[in-house]
């Protein structure tokens, strides 16, 4: 049976409200039509001229809209507060959350009845997904699509691998300022998020792992014509959401979140991933403990070839046949009985040919790297875990031993980390603390510290870095993120001090602070927690509600499903004004 429209509860009613509901669409020039049946899909758009990866959504959002007229339907767009990765500060992740919020009342507070997202910078899919999750109105999402690659020097570029890269060369004195000119002239040729499997690329493809998108929507670049007609095919299917019924909770089960971390893995996708699945599990009650991110990546080999795990970019995939020919490699692996927006399962939407070419998406049996792509540690350093990347670290340091050189805070890394004198080797084990959720605040991209200059010099790329930051998905190296508990509540990474010896073994998924007990109480008892970042507004809520890394830095008291999703928001006016 048919299920009854949310939006009826505004516009039917014979009564004053449903006077003045009716009237609100008719003053923007819709006619009696629009409320007459028909569902009314929200297009909730991220637009915004201070984040250029999401600067063509208004053309988007017409295809969108293109799509809900064509199946019957009335799209109403309306925009959230949207969060851009390189101008917002500290960090889009401290409004990850605000977003998320704001997405979710929106959702419950207006007659839609499907909602169809459309995100592209990092934060803003997961805050889309974080809200709709919540509201549980049912949802599709569309991505912005990779932005077109850069050429320097003859290479394709992504936005950030290169860039740190190049960064590195600049440094160590082996790339002049001049030509540091010309690459930043070259390095953002068109609309779009980065164009390697950084977090934006990688939440595009997770959408999609998910099942809350389109298969073969993820990875079609911005500029292509075909980005638009998936957005009109995906507004056409918001409609047909809205009559089925098809919520985010059916979707969002425990089967689609191994899924989607199957997938994380075989593309060798970003870091930030982990904490926005792990809120994603919280909001929608689905148990996902940090370990299993660790048990899936034992079995699950990297077979995407793409930076920057491998050598190609986004375009390349996209043309190699997308996340749908991964996913076909991953078959296997993955439940294919879990439930999509399409109304069919993920088995029923693979594709029957595979990947064009097998120099990107390589075969499961004959995989880029072997299982093990990212591993979850555990240890002194971090009781309640971190994470490392070892398919973009160097394999020599995944088992290393090395004395702590420690930056309290990121003004102190920044003061010292190129300092000639600075006390380092390639054996140092190079400490931030201070960047985690709360310390950042807001836990920052801070985590791949840059190696000293000293270093880079002697021909030095590598060292083992620790923090409890977060680090850009486009990014590389040995790298410890999101050890938690953070510093700034007080977790062990507080304690360590100059030469202190550290223990990293991924093998044994180890992180260890080498320091007796008794030291380690002592140092306890003299150490105080930092001055709060805020005292008052968003920022002050933030430091007092966001969870730690290991439960993906969501609200407290935003976990779980709510009890009543879609309550009745008009019963106390209805009740009040009655009928007529």
């Amino acid at each position: 049976m048919t299920p009854k429209l949310r939006s009826a509860r505004w516009f039917e009613g014979r009564d004053v409200p449903g006077f003045l509901h009716r009237t609100a669409l008719r003053a923007e020039g819709l006619s009696a039509a629009a409320t007459d049946g028909r569902p009314v899909i929200g297009i909730c758009n991220s637009w915004s001229q201070l984040v250029n990866c999401n600067v063509h959504f208004r053309a988007l959002a017409d295809a969108v809209s293109r799509g809900v007229l064509r199946a019957g339907g009335v799209p109403l767009e309306f925009s959230t507060i949207a969060l851009g990765e390189q101008l917002m500060k500290p960090t889009t992740m401290l409004y990850r959350n605000l977003m998320a919020m704001d997405v979710e009342e929106c959702l419950r507070a207006y007659p839609l009845d499907a909602v169809l997202l459309l995100g592209g910078c990092d934060k803003t899919v997961p805050a889309q997904l974080l809200g709709a999750a919540s509201a549980d109105v049912p949802a599709i999402a569309v991505t912005g699509g990779p932005a077109s690659p850069a050429v320097f020097r003859g290479r394709q570029l992504g936005v950030g691998t290169d860039l740190w890269r190049y960064t590195e060369e600049l440094r160590a004195g082996s790339m002049s300022l001049e030509e540091y000119d010309e690459l930043e002239a070259a390095a953002s040729p068109s609309v779009g998020h980065c164009p390697e499997m950084g977090t934006a690329s990688t939440m595009a493809a997770l959408v999609e792992g998910l099942g809350m998108a389109l298969p073969g929507s993820a990875a079609i670049p911005a500029v292509d014509a075909r980005r638009y007609q998936t957005a009109e095919t995906a507004g056409a299917r918001a409609v047909d959401l809205a009559r089925e019924g098809l919520r985010p909770s059916r979707v969002l089960t425990a089967s689609a979140f191994d899924n989607a971390i199957t997938l994380l893995l075989a593309l060798g996708g970003s870091t930030n991933a982990v904490l926005h699945l792990l809120a994603l599990a919280g909001r929608v009650g689905v148990e996902l403990p940090l370990g299993r991110f660790d048990e899936l990546a034992r079995r699950t080999p990297l077979i995407a070839n793409v930076r920057p795990a491998g050598e190609h970019l986004v375009e390349q995939l996209f043309h190699a046949g997308g996340i749908p020919a991964v996913m076909r490699e991953l078959a296997p692996l993955l439940d294919l009985t879990a439930m999509t927006v399409t109304g069919r399962s993920v088995g029923e939407t693979l594709p029957d040919r595979a990947a064009t070419e097998r120099s990107v998406v390589a075969r499961l049996e004959e995989p880029v790297q072997g299982p093990g792509g990212l591993a979850v540690l555990h240890g002194t350093l971090a009781p309640d875990g971190a994470i490392i990347k070892p398919s973009v670290a160097d394999a020599r340091l995944l088992r290393h031993r090395g004395c702590a050189l420690v930056f309290d805070d990121i003004d102190d890394l920044a003061r010292r980390i190129d300092d000639p004198q600075l006390p380092v080797d390639g054996d140092s084990v190079l400490v931030l603390r201070h960047a985690g959720p709360r310390g950042g605040p807001g836990m920052p991209e801070w985590g791949q510290l840059p190696v000293p200059e000293k270093l880079l010099r002697h021909g030095i790329r590598d060292v083992v870095r620790i923090s409890d930051a977060r680090m850009s998905g486009t990014a590389f190296g040995t790298v410890v993120l999101h050890v938690a508990p953070e510093a700034a509540v007080g977790g062990p990474l507080a304690l360590v001090r100059d030469g202190d010896p550290i223990v990293l073994d991924v093998d044994e998924r180890r992180l260890d602070l080498d320091v007796s007990a008794e030291e380690l109480t002592r140092r306890r008892g003299a150490w105080r927690q930092p001055p709060r970042a805020y005292d008052r507004g968003y920022g002050a809520l933030y430091l007092d509600h966001v969870l730690q890394a290991d439960q993906g830095c969501d609200f407290d008291f935003l976990r779980g499903r709510s009890e009543r999703p879609d309550e009745e928001p008009l019963g106390v006016l209805r009740g009040w004004i009655g009928g007529w």
